[in-house]
């Protein structure tokens, strides 16, 4: 299941670091080339819930291994788009693949565990996905700086293929799936009960909003360092994205935090450290952008992980459901708040962008000690 996850990440955000080079291949702005990325993360949360159901109707780990496969396939094939909207159309194809494997993890690995484990083990799977995030854009950087964009692509596209292999070695049977009804009504049964729990609202807003603006900043960070006085390739563009360890790191030790110390006191503590590193990007030292960017990561990996273990505990019978739901407001956070700050970034440059990503994640602080703060120990 970890290198599901390690897969997953390595193939969605692989444009990421390439953004400059997309906006002078194709003669694009910026907010157009950030598609790259939002529009694969978009396909992928509206497919979460459909693929969910199959999921809870047909078995979770076969679903994986095809989705796996497929997302390989579409990765290699965005490396000889000869137009953007070939690439475009490849990216969502990769990422409507790729929605299969969260869809099933996290309700594969509630079944498939004891109760006592999820939230640890949740915190290992999300510690591999950062490394998959880290890994796959690191290359890209590396590949293109030495060869092209399109050799970069290539490349995830082969490592993905090989990771498929390695999950069909790998994956043990599911002991204690049980096929569910994939009926409408039993569905908007579910749906109303799950919407009507005081807490699962409000963790799914959470995750859109933390999502958006560790997109956002990321996104167009890249634009930013590539300019004067930066000035930077590709690869050092990259290298910015071995920070995604401290997320592994931070993912991890939030998992356990959970047995000692209430989960709300964890988001707003996580919250604060996101907001202070967006905050310090704002600086023109390069040292302390970097800073600021190593605290945004961990505070977004840690509150990633204690979100996804509470929904996991709080869902019920629905786990895929829910998990579902859960995953698809993340990853919708981030295709559109993340090419959202576009705007503000042609704009008003910086200092724009940095503003519109403080308030999700001000609204983060003020939701948790409001609402989730009655639930932290359910």
């Amino acid at each position: 299941m970890a290198l599901a996850g390690f897969t997953c990440f390595f193939l969605l955000n692989g444009t990421q670091p390439i953004l400059p080079q997309l906006t002078h291949e194709f003669g694009i702005s910026p907010a157009m080339a950030s598609l790259s990325v939002s529009a694969g993360t978009a396909a992928m949360a509206f497919l979460l819930i459909p693929l969910s159901l199959v999921s809870d109707r047909y078995g979770r780990a076969s679903m994986m291994l095809w989705c796996l496969f497929g997302a390989a396939v579409f990765a290699f094939g965005s490396s000889l788009a000869p137009d953007y909207f070939v690439l475009l159309l490849s990216r969502i194809c990769l990422g409507a693949c790729i929605a299969g494997v969260p869809a099933a993890a996290m309700a594969y690995l509630g079944e498939e565990l004891a109760p006592g484990l999820r939230s640890r083990a949740m915190g290992l799977y999300i510690a591999a996905n950062a490394l998959g995030g880290m890994s796959g854009r690191l290359i890209v950087a590396l590949v293109t700086e030495y060869f092209s964009w399109r050799h970069g692509l290539a490349t995830l596209g082969m490592v993905g293929l090989l990771a498929a292999i390695g999950f069909l070695r790998l994956i043990p049977p599911g002991l204690h799936f049980f096929p569910q009804s994939i009926q409408l009504r039993p569905l908007y049964s579910d749906l109303r009960t799950i919407y009507a729990d005081p807490g699962l609202p409000w963790l799914f807003w959470t995750a859109f909003m933390i999502m958006g603006a560790f997109v956002g900043l990321y996104n167009f960070l890249g634009f930013r360092l590539s300019l004067e006085p930066y000035a930077l390739g590709p690869a050092a563009i990259g290298a910015i994205f071995l920070l995604y360890a401290l997320g592994s790191a931070s993912s991890v030790l939030a998992g356990r935090a959970t047995t000692r110390h209430p989960r709300h006191k964890i988001i707003v503590v996580m919250s604060a450290c996101m907001a202070a590193g967006i905050g310090m990007t704002w600086a023109s030292s390069l040292p302390i952008i970097v800073a600021g960017l190593a605290l945004l990561t961990f505070g977004f990996f840690a509150i990633h992980a204690v979100a996804s273990g509470w929904v996991g505990r709080r869902a019920g019978q629905r786990r895929g459901l829910v998990s579902a739901l859960y995953l698809s407001s993340y990853y919708l956070g981030g295709s559109i708040i993340g090419s959202a700050a576009g705007w503000p970034w042609e704009q008003f440059h910086w200092a724009g962008v940095v503003v519109a990503l403080l308030l999700p994640v001000i609204l983060v602080i003020a939701m948790t000690m409001l609402r989730l703060r009655k639930l932290s120990d359910s």
